[in-house]
């Protein structure tokens, strides 16, 4: 199912019985009349392709802007939610290089409807935890009583060592490549809706939203994730019913057959007719087909150019899908925004970016015929200016919020280093607070505090939302004031000038993604050139294995496991264990992040520069190979006249009637 869409098409197309000669495919063809119904049908069966491939597509762009909300619901750690994630493309290292090798022989649309229906069931089972765990817990100080002054929760803490939980639950409510147009409109939705559910409640219907104390911008707010995986599901169910009622193949039209262009379009779509039909009487054996398996893989990879593009998609790939996977995560650390802004900024303006950057290489090699060379240079060019301009974001990121004991020291006056620091201080020594909790405050001097207790605070008024935080000795110690100051509910904001390099970082990655994106349908078409008819739909099978299970498993996985490495506050389990990330270090996210992906990018870019010598080689070999050949040609033919020249002088008759007399 994760072939080509195109080759998809084109055996779907193909008549299924076999060609005598060229005047036994007229007599094969339907009247007019016939023409109709078989329009019909593929307008149908292209359709339903394209939403199969909006959904699987939706669902995919969903699963990465939910890693955050999923990260936190179970409270895990980075290196977890990626071997969730790059679980997704499990199922694809089973079934996809056979799919691809059998497929191309058998019901084709039958294939594909099994393949959503499997597909929808799935993302079906992964909403279902939320419907058997229980109810959502956070952190947070709670008053004893609504009246506008409680007991000290510096006080309180000294009893009590542990985090005082609320429970609370909730439940939410055909032109060539519009299928590859529709799978990139996918992506955009799935961000988009994403955005849209991170603005839920995790357990929205099952609890007053009126008494949730934390807002999506809190470190521990989770929306409800599970929804999108319901309407995702549900889409890809849908999407199967066609493909059961389509039969295996259609006749292709009169002008399609006796069209005598050369274009890459009509080279794809009508190869040899041979290749993939079954004599009439004959159903397809498959020990028979398997047997051509592996010398089919040899060929393959016995090919320099197609092997040398494979090796450098996939690392690229690597860091592709790495970047994408914990880019929601990276704009909320970084840049200090909710869950819900980063998901709507990267389907409204990034993925549109990586649309028009596809459609912008196709036009270009469309409008100046690029040869395979020309497409291998663009390819190589555009990953070379994308990852220049990507190596510009190192220089546009945020210092780390100013947190007491983690970042700055308590007196606000130096940073601390990794061994001084320390959430406890003299301000707070006879608090006797949980090292363990995270139920931030901000103090009026501007710095964040783990928990009101660790602030020094002596007395709250207010409830919720709207808690104020009176009298605490670590503020007023940071303030340089005489006496005790205030502090409220929440983490403090990151300055003005994180909004400002926020903007400039979103203009960098639109162009970067447009930049990267326009290689895309030269390296496909170089692809598609390197490898002979007969084996294009399984070559694109292992590419798009080894795209998934080189780079959409691992890369999620090592990703993941570099960022927990820069984290400064781990949250804890009722049971002990370590949770998920409260707090990280914004300098060591940033270069672990941007600097694991260049570096991939630039191996993938010395591996580009090795397919454009490969080619050139080729190049050169064959035209001096022409050439030699072409010479070789023009010296026998020389000699062959010269030779029948001579042969027919002294073939000519030494005496002819009437010799005689004529002398």
């Amino acid at each position: 199912m994760d072939t080509s869409s195109k080759e998809n098409i084109r055996l779907f197309s193909k008549n299924s019985m076999q060609p005598v000669g060229r005047l036994s495919f007229k007599t094969e063809y339907p009247s007019s009349e016939e023409k109709q119904p078989c329009c019909g049908q593929l307008k149908v069966f292209l359709g339903a392709l394209s939403f199969v491939y909006f959904a699987k597509a939706l669902a995919e762009g969903y699963l990465k802007s939910s890693i955050t909300q999923i990260e936190r619901r179970f409270d895990i750690p980075s290196s977890l939610v990626g071997i969730i994630d790059g679980s997704f493309e499990i199922g694809n290292l089973l079934v996809i290089a056979f799919v691809s090798y059998f497929g191309a022989r058998l019901h084709r649309p039958k294939i594909i409807g099994a393949g959503c229906l499997i597909m929808g069931v799935g993302t079906l089972l992964i909403a279902m935890p939320q419907f058997f765990m229980e109810q959502y817990k956070y952190e947070r100080y709670s008053p004893v009583s609504n009246s506008t002054l409680s007991i000290s929760p510096c006080l309180l803490d000294s009893n009590n060592s542990l985090p005082i939980p609320v429970v609370e639950k909730s439940q939410s409510k055909i032109n060539n490549g519009c299928v590859q147009t529709v799978a990139i409109i996918g992506p955009i939705f799935g961000f988009l809706l994403g955005s849209l559910c991170a603005k839920l409640y995790v357990d929205i219907g099952f609890v007053n939203l009126d008494h949730i104390t934390i807002t999506p911008k809190d470190p521990q707010w989770v929306g409800a994730w599970w929804l999108g995986y319901l309407i995702a599901g549900i889409i890809t169910l849908l999407a199967a019913v066609p493909f059961w009622c389509l039969p295996r193949t259609l006749p292709r039209s009169r002008s399609r057959e006796d069209s005598s262009s050369s274009s890459e379009k009509s080279k794809f779509i009508m190869d040899d007719h041979m290749d993939y039909q079954t004599p009439p009487g004959e159903k397809a054996k498959i020990m028979e087909m398997a047997r051509d398996f592996l010398p089919s893989l040899k060929s393959l990879f016995g090919n320099p150019v197609y092997f040398l593009y494979l090796c450098a998609s996939t690392v690229q790939f690597n860091s592709l899908f790495g970047m994408v996977t914990y880019k929601p995560k990276y704009i909320e650390q970084q840049y200090g925004q909710s869950a819900s802004k980063a998901n709507f900024v990267i389907g409204l303006i990034n993925i549109p970016a990586v649309a028009l950057g596809i459609f912008s290489g196709g036009i270009v090699m469309k409008k100046f015929r690029i040869s395979v060379r020309g497409a291998a240079k663009l390819y190589l060019g555009s990953s070379v200016l994308g990852y220049l301009l990507f190596l510009s974001l190192f220089a546009l990121g945020c210092e780390n919020s100013d947190v007491a004991g983690l970042t700055i020291s308590y007196q606000g006056t130096k940073p601390v280093s990794y061994h001084e620091r320390a959430l406890f201080s003299d301000c707070n020594s006879r608090c006797k607070c949980s090292e363990t909790k995270w139920e931030p405050i901000c103090g009026e001097n501007g710095i964040t505090y783990a928990s009101a207790c660790l602030a020094g605070c002596q007395t709250s008024t207010g409830s919720g939302k709207t808690t104020i935080f009176n009298n605490c000795t670590c503020v007023g110690l940071a303030a340089s004031k005489s006496g005790n100051s205030s502090g409220m509910v929440g983490r403090c904001q990151k300055d003005n000038g994180c909004a400002k390099m926020f903007l400039y970082f979103l203009v960098i990655a639109v162009i970067t993604s447009y930049t990267l994106s326009v290689g895309g349908i030269p390296g496909y078409i170089l692809l598609l050139r390197c490898i002979k008819p007969q084996l294009k739909s399984f070559a694109l099978g292992i590419y798009t294995l080894a795209v998934r299970v080189l780079a959409g498993i691992p890369s999620p996985i090592y990703f993941g496991v570099l960022i927990d490495t820069s984290c400064l506050k781990w949250g804890f389990k009722r049971c002990g264990s370590k949770g998920s990330c409260r707090l990280y270090d914004s300098n060591a996210f940033r270069h672990i992040y941007l600097g694991l992906t260049m570096m991939l990018g630039i191996m993938s870019i010395l591996l580009s520069t090795a397919v454009l010598f490969t080619l050139k080689k080729n190049y050169v070999s064959k035209h001096r190979s022409f050439r030699t050949k072409r010479e070789r040609t023009m010296v026998s033919t020389r000699i062959r006249k010269e030779n029948c020249t001579t042969s027919d002088h002294l073939l000519q008759p030494n005496y002819w009637p009437g010799k005689e007399t004529q002398l």
